[in-house]
């Protein structure tokens, strides 16, 4: 019997399969790897989508016999996650996916436009393919064939459509992050402690992770851990569903950071200099959050250009710039040697760089810092300018007539701390913008924190998120919803009602979707860690 209407759209993946496949994907880390490599090499580790993927392939592959009673007497537990847009659509493999079904299953008499019976039947040919390379011998037939790697191709810009969890009328709720229909790409988060905040930023990254991460132009990201939660080796489940392990932790307390956080002027003129002398001075004071004075940060700036000038303009230390700074005296002190003193001390930094904060996902384990501290904020303010440097150098990113690149995201969680004060660099990423692929997600506890008076980060941004608030500020609920009188109240009520993984977001379609004339709706976020 033909099949007619079968569709690949909103097919639920089962539940827990990551630990259902877990085996062959230990497996195949140990076909593909050595068992050492010198520091500057990484372990090959393929990505759950790709193993899925292979599953799929080695099912359809076998030339047993079909029956509605083997797919349905599996009873598998099915989650509300679907699987990643490209999980089909790379390289149109979902083609391939669709002869392969038609093949097997031509005689099945069966309502194929079902999303919940083609699930069903993904499902079980998942682990119909799981069984089979698990045999004795099975993988290596599969890997003795390596397809040949083709260039970057336009067509292959993955659909960033991020399914966060359901609207309160039960339809899957997205966020579209790189359609050319929308005017930028940063999320704003606010919630209290409790709130959900740390599940919904892990929804976020495993949805950006595991449409992109497989394709032409992963999207690799960049967390700075306030908390620890994410860096912590009990939870380092977690990093498998972000597609990446825990060589992707940096602790700044155990060792440097692998990355050097000061300019490369070699071959440039001094005015540059001159120019990221003042810029870098007045940094050093905001983050310190101490008094220096005119002829201060004169001194500081002379001493930031003839650190350079020392180093042939090469990237510079803290030590360079002390050194400078006190003319070699140990002893000289004030507000600006105290400052260049600690950040020396601790070693945050390594001179040169050994990664590429861009091309790689990190977390920067912040965890054992006082948050509030000059330390953590070095720590961030100087990574995120090493991240303005490295953005000036891309080229524009990749677009075709429905999507654009996104390479990077940067995520800030507890970003309150670094919003209290004009933090140049940070506007300058935002500011920036699309035009480099790039984007940011910032997370706080208070919704005022975002309309400082430095940068109206709510402006900014596409996707402000609002969970549940200790208080809500009605000036910002005004400007951000456009609303006043009864809409006010209503919307401060329905924030007022939020439970742990619920959030309220700005949507002037709502009413399309059934939600009388509100320009907001509720969402139930997944529930992933």
């Amino acid at each position: 019997m033909k099949i007619d209407n079968l569709s690949l759209q909103g097919i639920k993946q089962i539940a827990n399969m990551q630990e259902k496949i877990s085996d062959l994907t230990t497996l195949l880390d140990q076909k593909l790897n050595l068992k050492e490599y010198p520091n500057d090499l990484h372990a090959l580790h393929m990505n759950q989508s790709m193993v899925l993927r292979t599953c799929l392939l080695a099912g359809l592959s076998d030339k047993s016999e079909r029956s509605v009673d083997d797919v349905l007497k599996e009873d598998l537990p099915y989650s509300s996650t679907p699987y990643a847009t490209t999980f089909f659509s790379k390289s149109q493999i979902g083609k391939l996916f669709e002869a392969l079904i038609k093949l097997r299953y031509g005689n099945i008499d069966a309502d194929w436009s079902n999303s919940t019976w083609v699930s069903k039947v993904i499902g079980k040919e998942i682990l119909r393919g799981h069984n089979l390379l698990m045999r004795e011998g099975a993988l290596d037939d599969w890997l003795n064939f390596i397809p040949r790697k083709g260039g970057k191709a336009l067509a292959d810009i993955p659909e960033l459509q991020l399914h966060i969890g359901e609207y309160s009328n039960g339809m899957d709720a997205y966020l579209d992050m790189n359609s050319r229909a929308i005017a930028n790409t940063q999320i704003l988060v606010a919630g209290t402690t409790g709130s959900g905040k740390s599940n919904l930023l892990s929804v976020l990254i495993q949805q950006l992770r595991s449409a992109s991460a497989d394709t032409h132009y992963p999207v690799n990201f960049l967390l700075f851990d306030y908390k620890g939660e994410f860096s912590d080796p009990a939870n380092a489940e977690w990093l498998s569903l972000f597609e990446t392990d825990s060589s992707c932790v940096l602790n700044p307390i155990d060792k440097p950071l692998p990355f050097t956080p000061f300019r490369d002027f070699s071959g440039h003129k001094i005015n540059e200099v001159n120019m990221y002398a003042t810029s870098l001075s007045t940094a050093l004071s905001s983050i310190a959050r101490t008094t220096i004075s005119a002829k201060m940060e004169e001194r500081l700036s002379s001493a930031i250009i003839e650190a350079y000038q020392k180093k042939d303009f090469r990237p510079v230390t803290f030590e360079d710039i002390l050194y400078c700074y006190t003319e070699g005296d140990e002893e000289k002190s004030d507000s600006v040697t105290s400052v260049l003193r600690e950040v020396s001390r601790n070693n945050i930094f390594n001179e040169e760089d050994k990664i590429d904060l861009v091309e790689n996902s990190y977390i920067i384990n912040l965890g054992k810092y006082p948050k509030d501290g000059m330390l953590a904020k070095a720590i961030v303010y100087f990574t995120i300018s090493k991240l303005n440097a490295i953005y000036d150098s891309l080229p524009k990113q990749a677009m075709n007539d429905e999507r654009v690149e996104l390479r990077h995201f940067t995520i800030i969680d507890e970003a309150h701390y670094m919003l209290s004060f004009e933090n140049k660099p940070l506007q300058n990423l935002i500011a920036v913008g699309r035009n480099k692929g790039m984007s940011i997600i910032l997370a706080t506890q208070n919704m005022e924190s975002f309309k400082s008076k430095y940068f109206d980060f709510y402006a900014n941004a596409q996707y402000p998120l609002i969970m549940k608030q200790q208080q809500q500020n009605d000036a910002v609920l005004k400007d951000l919803f456009s609303v006043t009188g009864n809409a006010l109240q209503d919307l401060k009520q329905a924030i007022g009602s939020l439970q742990k993984g619920e959030l309220i977001i700005k949507d002037n379609n709502a009413s399309l979707l059934g939600l009388n004339n509100r320009n907001w709706q509720k969402i139930k976020v997944t529930h992933l860690i």
